[in-house]
């Protein structure tokens, strides 16, 4: 595969607009979470979720060992907290410094409170796709957020607030 290719397809893509959650779990004593821009709709019955991890991501390695995991629907006021779980590099401990949050009753993971909405799932299965892997999550419980606050988007290669309609 050409890296001309991957670049029109990178440039492409940009143009996509979507959602951006924070997806997180508690590995041991650990606290793992990444922002995520591709999460979708699976099913409604029953309820289930995916999104894409690159292979050799800490939270990815984790889901070896944990099944249950939580999705923060971040709103437009997250922008901070999703850069800082974006970055690459950023120590195992304490990536959640400085994200406010609190820990879903079912999965122990971190729930962003900037968020307009929260899903604790366990994996249903995981397949490889290229340099990501693809989770798919069965809903174990879902809650209403700060509604009325508007999304966060990534869009040409950015974040972006997006205003409540």
């Amino acid at each position: 595969m050409s890296e001309a290719l991957v670049e029109r397809y990178r440039t492409t893509m940009q143009r996509l607009a979507g959602g951006v959650a924070a997806v997180s779990l508690r590995h041991g004593s650990t606290d793992l979470a990444m922002t995520a821009t591709a999460l979708t709709s699976v099913s409604l019955r029953p309820p289930m979720v995916l999104f894409c991890v690159h292979t050799d991501a800490r939270l990815r390695e984790a889901l070896d060992d944990v099944d249950t995991w939580a999705v923060s629907l971040l709103d437009a006021d997250a922008k901070v907290a999703a850069e800082r779980l974006a970055s690459p590099g950023r120590p195992a401990i304490g990536q959640l410094i400085g994200v406010d949050h609190s820990r879903g009753r079912l999965s122990g993971a971190a729930l962003v409170d900037q968020a307009q909405g929260w899903l604790e799932c366990r994996t249903h299965w995981i397949r490889t796709a290229g340099d990501h892997d693809v989770v798919v999550g069965e809903v174990l419980d879902a809650t209403l957020g700060r509604t009325a606050t508007g999304a966060l988007v990534h869009y040409l290669g950015r974040l972006r607030p997006l205003g409540d309609a």
